[in-house]
């Protein structure tokens, strides 16, 4: 059968792909010579209007034989071998069957051991090595291809499940970490060939590092990097102090064991281990996991009072600030912002005739308030001249109140205050941004502002986040009370 000619899409008189898997320039009917990547796949530069296009040869030609790729599914071939690009050597199948494929042609799943060790460039997962006879060297592990003892740390299985690689901590016993690779291997490969496992009379079979993997992939979609971030933690100090396959096989024992390994292998303070463990239950809670625990259960933790700036220290701070960083801080302080929020702060969120700064969605620069709420903040006039002098000499071209060069968000408040509270010869350890907004919070609270508005300045989601900066007040009304009361 002779071989057949189509135009490659968007490319229209330019170039063609035939049904063997050959790309040819139309004009000089000279075939393009492919290259290989590190995959194995094929590649060809397209050229047009002065614009090159790097394209792989199978997917032009799946485009042209085959049609549209249908929705969550992908191209595969048949055969296995990345250089046959034959339009009948390929087809569209979902990701799941491809990997099961990808799996069977090659042997069945292969599941690492490896350590994660200190190293001179940080934490390292560095393989096992092994003896003649293919038994686990305990603490020995291979770096830079020599091998080096490390007792410290634990040990991990490393597999792959739909092309997204999944760590679990198997703890510190190489034996039983060993075993726990076979059998890890043993039943990947069960379930490839369609063979139900059930572990330990259990009635699922859910990974727990699969599911960690999910939960933080959904976590990437909807929450924030900082929400990001501290479930990452906690979920990777969870595997690592538990050493379950399954998310069924979690039970209590196994969360109180969580919280004393936080506190005393982690070193972690009673709130962060109560922050930790919260954040494990709640990705217990998404996979349907309920009921472990019981209210006495839960790590404990002293409601620490919020603490506030003394009119003495910030005179003494203010004194030292030249006039650009007295607006920053005089900015935190009578706003009662938070620093992300201080930062994405535009001059457009301003209205210095109504003396008020807006809290409000930043989607040119992907940033969303906490809770996604948008709020108003009145200033006071002594704010609002600061403001209109700075705004006078800033950047026109830049939208941002507080910028660095090039308009990005000024990141490096914090630097700043301890610098100024050096200068002051006061101590830096005493001196954080969140501690204007507390504050900002306690003064407005004595000064008789209602809750429930200064709740709304604060942008808080309930009544009682704002109740924390109810104070006693140490007015000098207050103290003549007292005085009287005791003369």
């Amino acid at each position: 059968m002779a071989e057949q000619w189509r135009d490659v899409s968007g490319y229209d008189g330019i170039y063609q792909v035939s049904d063997r898997g050959q790309v040819r320039n139309t004009h000089t009917s000279k075939i393009l010579q492919p290259i290989k990547i590190k995959n194995g796949r094929l590649y060809v530069t397209l050229s047009s209007d002065g614009f090159q296009r790097k394209c792989t040869v199978h997917s032009l030609v799946a485009a042209a034989f085959l049609g549209d790729c249908p929705p969550k599914h992908e191209i595969t071939h048949k055969d296995g071998d990345y250089t046959n690009n034959a339009a009948r050597n390929l087809e569209y199948v979902t990701r799941g069957e491809n990997q099961k494929r990808f799996v069977m042609r090659s042997g069945g799943y292969s599941v690492n051991l490896t350590k994660r060790v200190q190293t001179t460039n940080g934490m390292r997962y560095c393989p096992v090595a092994q003896s003649a006879n293919g038994r686990v060297k305990a603490d020995v592990v291979l770096l830079n291809g020599r091998e080096e003892r490390h007792p410290e740390g634990a040990y991990y299985l490393e597999w792959r499940e739909d092309a997204k690689r999944v760590r679990l901590s198997v703890g510190k016993d190489p034996a039983d970490a060993s075993a726990r690779r076979q059998r890890k291997e043993a039943e990947l490969n069960a379930v490839n060939n369609g063979v139900s496992v059930v572990p330990n009379g259990q009635n699922g079979n859910r990974s727990v590092a699969a599911a960690v993997a999910d939960f933080l992939d959904e976590t990437k979609l909807t929450k924030k990097p900082k929400t990001l971030a501290a479930y990452s933690t906690a979920l990777a100090y969870f595997v690592e102090s538990c050493h379950k396959l399954n998310l069924e096989e979690i039970d209590r024992k196994d969360l109180l064991k969580f919280s004393a390994f936080l506190r005393d292998e982690k070193d972690q303070a009673p709130r962060s281990v109560y922050n930790k463990f919260e954040n494990v239950m709640s990705f217990l809670k998404t996979n349907g996991i309920r009921g472990l625990v019981g209210k006495n259960d839960w790590p404990r933790y002293t409601e620490e009072e919020p603490e506030i700036y003394e009119q003495e220290e910030l005179d003494k701070l203010f004194a030292k600030c030249d006039p650009e960083e007295r607006l920053w801080y005089e900015f935190f302080l009578m706003t009662g912002m938070r620093e992300q929020e201080a930062m994405y702060t535009y001059w457009s969120d301003v209205n210095l005739a109504a003396s008020t700064v807006r809290v409000s969605h930043k989607p040119d620069r992907g940033w969303t308030p906490k809770a996604y709420k948008e709020r108003e903040i009145p200033i006071p006039s002594k704010l609002v001249k600061s403001l209109k002098a700075w705004k006078a000499k800033s950047d026109k071209t830049c939208s941002l109140v507080f910028p660095t060069a090039g308009c990005k968000p000024k990141l490096d408040f914090l630097d700043g205050l301890k610098a100024v509270a050096v200068r002051a010869k006061l101590d830096k350890e005493n001196f954080w941004l969140h501690k204007f907004r507390a504050t900002f919070a306690t003064w407005s609270l004595w000064a008789g502002v209602d809750l429930r508005t200064v709740q709304q300045w604060l942008g808080h989601s309930d009544m009682e986040s704002t109740m924390r900066y109810l104070k006693p007040s140490r007015s000098q009304h207050v103290r003549d009370k007292v005085n009287e009361i005791f003369a």
